[in-house]
């Protein structure tokens, strides 16, 4: 087995307990085990564009992530199933200017969901530069929403 497929195999355990049962984000994997992408779907408050251009609540987003051949080396590629108006979404999802094999794929799914809630952003290297000036002016109004997300550890007792 190769470190890669290794580390694969380590990221899909991690996620599935991690998001199991998890109210507000759920992962499923794409394709064979260990899988190379996954779909993610965050129950959140995030922003999205509407049809007249005004900027409105939306409480799903479906996250796409994929894995490319030079992971973990090479950080994942997100991408969204729907706008997401956000600075740091675009055709992808910038979510990290500086990658590290040392993240985990359950710290990435946690960092889409403080960004889609406004809890994290980067105005300065924008994907979007219109929801970047859009946080900027609105800054007062951020975060929109402050969901803790982090998994709860199970409790273990002893017998």
């Amino acid at each position: 087995m190769t470190p890669r497929q290794r580390r694969l195999e380590a990221d899909h355990r991690q996620l599935v307990a991690a998001f199991a049962g998890h109210s507000q984000i759920q992962v499923q994997a794409l394709g064979p085990v260990p899988p190379e992408r996954y779909r993610v779907v965050y129950n959140l408050p995030g922003l999205r564009l509407d049809e007249a251009r005004r900027v409105t609540r939306v409480y799903q987003h479906i996250v796409d992530l994929y894995l490319p051949a030079g992971y973990p080396r090479e950080k994942p590629y997100a991408t969204t199933a729907a706008p997401v108006f956000h600075p740091n979404f675009g055709a992808h999802v910038c979510i990290a200017d500086f990658w590290s094999p040392s993240q985990s794929l359950v710290d990435v799914v946690l960092q889409i969901a403080d960004m889609l809630q406004y809890r994290v952003y980067n105005v300065r290297s924008p994907l979007n530069a219109v929801a970047a000036q859009w946080a900027t002016e609105n800054a007062h109004q951020l975060p929109i929403a402050n969901i803790d997300t982090m998994p709860v550890d199970p409790v273990v007792t002893l017998a």
